[in-house]
Protein backbone atom coordinates (compact mmCIF):
# COMPACT_ATOMS: atom_id res chain seq x y z
CA UNK A 1 0.00 0.00 0.00
CA UNK A 2 1.97 3.35 -0.76
CA UNK A 3 2.56 6.23 2.01
CA UNK A 4 -0.08 8.20 2.80
CA UNK A 5 -1.21 10.23 5.72
CA UNK A 6 -4.69 9.39 6.68
CA UNK A 7 -4.80 12.05 9.76
CA UNK A 8 -2.98 14.21 12.12
CA UNK A 9 -3.42 14.97 15.54
CA UNK A 10 -2.14 17.09 18.26
CA UNK A 11 -3.18 17.95 22.21
CA UNK A 12 -2.55 18.54 25.45
CA UNK A 13 -3.04 16.60 28.50
CA UNK A 14 -5.81 16.53 29.92
CA UNK A 15 -7.88 14.86 33.10
CA UNK A 16 -10.00 11.05 32.48
CA UNK A 17 -12.19 9.72 34.95
CA UNK A 18 -11.32 6.44 34.84
CA UNK A 19 -11.90 3.48 37.09
CA UNK A 20 -12.97 6.08 39.56
CA UNK A 21 -10.08 8.09 39.25
CA UNK A 22 -8.89 10.93 37.46
CA UNK A 23 -5.75 10.45 35.50
CA UNK A 24 -3.71 12.89 33.88
CA UNK A 25 -3.23 12.06 30.20
CA UNK A 26 -2.24 13.27 26.75
CA UNK A 27 -3.30 10.55 24.68
CA UNK A 28 -7.29 12.68 23.40
CA UNK A 29 -6.10 14.36 20.00
CA UNK A 30 -7.66 16.43 18.05
CA UNK A 31 -7.44 16.21 14.00
CA UNK A 32 -5.95 19.01 12.63
CA UNK A 33 -5.04 19.94 9.12
CA UNK A 34 -1.17 20.85 9.77
CA UNK A 35 1.49 21.07 12.67
CA UNK A 36 4.68 22.32 12.93
CA UNK A 37 7.69 19.81 14.38
CA UNK A 38 10.31 21.01 16.61
CA UNK A 39 13.12 19.10 17.86
CA UNK A 40 11.69 18.92 21.44
CA UNK A 41 8.34 17.75 19.82
CA UNK A 42 4.96 19.02 17.75
CA UNK A 43 4.35 22.31 19.12
CA UNK A 44 0.80 22.06 20.60
CA UNK A 45 1.04 18.62 21.48
CA UNK A 46 2.65 17.29 25.23
CA UNK A 47 2.16 13.92 27.01
CA UNK A 48 1.51 13.90 31.21
CA UNK A 49 4.62 11.94 32.31
CA UNK A 50 7.55 13.14 30.90
CA UNK A 51 9.19 10.03 32.71
CA UNK A 52 7.98 7.52 30.35
CA UNK A 53 6.64 9.60 27.32
CA UNK A 54 7.85 12.37 25.02
CA UNK A 55 11.02 13.62 24.57
CA UNK A 56 14.01 14.24 21.53
CA UNK A 57 14.10 10.49 20.69
CA UNK A 58 9.95 10.46 20.72
CA UNK A 59 9.10 13.85 19.11
CA UNK A 60 6.72 12.22 17.01
CA UNK A 61 4.38 8.76 16.96
CA UNK A 62 3.13 7.30 14.19
CA UNK A 63 0.48 4.29 14.12
CA UNK A 64 -0.59 2.10 11.25
CA UNK A 65 -3.61 2.59 9.65
CA UNK A 66 -3.92 -0.77 8.25
CA UNK A 67 -4.50 -1.94 11.94
CA UNK A 68 -7.54 -0.23 12.80
CA UNK A 69 -9.43 -2.67 10.34
CA UNK A 70 -7.93 -5.54 12.64
CA UNK A 71 -8.85 -3.93 15.96
CA UNK A 72 -12.22 -3.10 15.30
CA UNK A 73 -13.13 -6.69 13.82
CA UNK A 74 -11.55 -7.87 17.03
CA UNK A 75 -13.42 -5.48 19.74
CA UNK A 76 -16.60 -5.07 17.02
CA UNK A 77 -16.75 -1.46 17.34
CA UNK A 78 -15.60 1.69 15.98
CA UNK A 79 -12.11 3.09 16.64
CA UNK A 80 -12.23 6.69 16.74
CA UNK A 81 -8.73 8.10 15.19
CA UNK A 82 -6.32 8.50 16.56
CA UNK A 83 -7.51 5.78 19.02
CA UNK A 84 -3.49 5.32 20.09
CA UNK A 85 -2.86 8.84 20.69
CA UNK A 86 -0.58 8.69 17.38
CA UNK A 87 -0.21 12.34 15.88
CA UNK A 88 0.54 10.55 12.42
CA UNK A 89 -1.96 7.52 11.47
CA UNK A 90 -0.73 6.50 7.98
CA UNK A 91 -0.69 3.53 5.49
CA UNK A 92 2.20 1.73 3.98
CA UNK A 93 4.36 2.38 7.08
CA UNK A 94 3.80 -0.97 9.27
CA UNK A 95 6.45 -2.05 11.49
CA UNK A 96 7.39 -5.05 9.51
CA UNK A 97 8.17 -2.14 6.35
CA UNK A 98 9.81 0.05 8.89
CA UNK A 99 13.53 -0.33 10.40
CA UNK A 100 15.45 1.59 13.32
CA UNK A 101 17.18 4.06 12.28
CA UNK A 102 14.87 4.77 8.79
CA UNK A 103 15.06 8.57 7.61
CA UNK A 104 11.83 9.98 6.05
CA UNK A 105 11.02 13.45 4.42
CA UNK A 106 7.64 14.15 5.31
CA UNK A 107 6.07 17.39 4.13
CA UNK A 108 8.61 19.90 5.41
CA UNK A 109 10.68 17.30 7.95
CA UNK A 110 13.27 15.00 7.98
CA UNK A 111 12.34 12.30 11.11
CA UNK A 112 14.08 9.38 12.21
CA UNK A 113 12.76 6.18 13.41
CA UNK A 114 13.89 5.48 16.64
CA UNK A 115 11.93 2.97 18.53
CA UNK A 116 8.96 1.01 18.84
CA UNK A 117 6.08 1.82 20.98
CA UNK A 118 5.72 0.40 24.75
CA UNK A 119 2.32 0.67 25.21
CA UNK A 120 0.73 1.40 29.12
CA UNK A 121 -3.04 1.12 30.37
CA UNK A 122 -3.89 4.04 28.99
CA UNK A 123 -5.00 2.60 25.45
CA UNK A 124 -7.20 0.35 27.51
CA UNK A 125 -8.58 3.27 29.40
CA UNK A 126 -9.49 5.94 26.80
CA UNK A 127 -11.41 3.44 23.92
CA UNK A 128 -12.96 1.62 26.96
CA UNK A 129 -11.60 -1.86 26.13
CA UNK A 130 -10.21 -3.75 28.96
CA UNK A 131 -8.22 -5.89 26.98
CA UNK A 132 -6.72 -3.80 24.33
CA UNK A 133 -2.99 -3.05 25.93
CA UNK A 134 -2.97 -7.16 26.45
CA UNK A 135 -3.52 -7.97 22.88
CA UNK A 136 -1.29 -5.03 21.51
CA UNK A 137 1.64 -6.44 23.46
CA UNK A 138 0.34 -9.75 22.15
CA UNK A 139 0.77 -8.96 18.40
CA UNK A 140 3.52 -6.01 18.56
CA UNK A 141 1.42 -3.96 16.52
CA UNK A 142 2.36 -0.75 18.83
CA UNK A 143 3.12 1.98 16.42
CA UNK A 144 6.74 3.80 16.71
CA UNK A 145 8.35 7.10 17.18
CA UNK A 146 10.74 9.41 15.32
CA UNK A 147 13.17 11.96 16.11
CA UNK A 148 13.18 15.48 14.28
CA UNK A 149 16.93 15.62 12.26
CA UNK A 150 15.03 18.68 10.61
CA UNK A 151 12.51 20.67 11.89
CA UNK A 152 9.54 22.00 9.89
CA UNK A 153 5.83 21.29 8.90
CA UNK A 154 3.78 19.11 8.34
CA UNK A 155 0.34 18.86 6.17
CA UNK A 156 -2.25 16.87 5.89
CA UNK A 157 -1.94 16.33 2.15
CA UNK A 158 2.26 16.09 2.65
CA UNK A 159 4.30 13.08 1.20
CA UNK A 160 6.36 11.07 2.59
CA UNK A 161 9.46 9.79 1.13
CA UNK A 162 11.79 7.41 2.30
CA UNK A 163 15.36 9.59 2.47
CA UNK A 164 17.62 6.44 3.83
CA UNK A 165 17.21 3.14 4.82
CA UNK A 166 19.35 2.23 7.64
CA UNK A 167 21.89 -0.44 7.06
CA UNK A 168 20.83 -2.71 9.60
CA UNK A 169 17.67 -3.54 8.39
CA UNK A 170 16.05 -4.10 11.69
CA UNK A 171 12.63 -3.63 11.62
CA UNK A 172 10.88 -2.07 14.10
CA UNK A 173 8.21 -5.21 14.31
CA UNK A 174 11.56 -7.42 15.23
CA UNK A 175 12.89 -5.37 17.85
CA UNK A 176 9.54 -5.06 19.41
CA UNK A 177 9.31 -8.57 19.30
CA UNK A 178 12.58 -9.12 20.78
CA UNK A 179 11.69 -6.19 23.25
CA UNK A 180 8.68 -8.37 24.44
CA UNK A 181 8.62 -11.76 23.81
CA UNK A 182 12.30 -13.72 23.31
CA UNK A 183 14.00 -11.41 26.04
CA UNK A 184 16.25 -14.60 26.26
CA UNK A 185 17.34 -14.09 22.55
CA UNK A 186 20.89 -12.62 23.51
CA UNK A 187 22.49 -12.96 20.05
CA UNK A 188 19.37 -10.62 18.57
CA UNK A 189 19.69 -8.08 21.42
CA UNK A 190 23.11 -7.95 20.64
CA UNK A 191 22.31 -6.99 17.15
CA UNK A 192 19.71 -4.84 17.78
CA UNK A 193 22.13 -2.60 19.98
CA UNK A 194 24.60 -2.26 17.05
CA UNK A 195 22.05 0.26 15.43
CA UNK A 196 23.20 3.76 16.05
CA UNK A 197 19.94 5.42 15.63
CA UNK A 198 18.40 3.55 18.56
CA UNK A 199 16.21 5.67 21.26
CA UNK A 200 18.65 5.96 24.68
CA UNK A 201 15.65 4.46 26.49
CA UNK A 202 15.39 1.46 24.22
CA UNK A 203 19.03 0.72 24.55
CA UNK A 204 19.01 0.95 28.10
CA UNK A 205 15.85 -1.84 28.05
CA UNK A 206 18.38 -4.18 25.96
CA UNK A 207 21.06 -3.38 28.27
CA UNK A 208 19.17 -4.47 30.93
CA UNK A 209 18.21 -7.83 28.92
CA UNK A 210 22.17 -8.69 28.43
Amino acid sequence: MDRKIINLAVGKPKGYNWNNKIELSGIGKSAVQAFEVKKPGIVGDDVANHQFHGGPDRAVCLYPFEYYSYWEEVFQKKLILPAFGENITATGMTEEQVCIGDIYKIGGTILQITQGRVPCATISNYNEEKQLLKKVVETTLTGYFFRVLEEGSIKFDSEINLVEKHSKEISVSFATQILFHQKQDKASIEKILTVDALAEDWRNRFLKLL
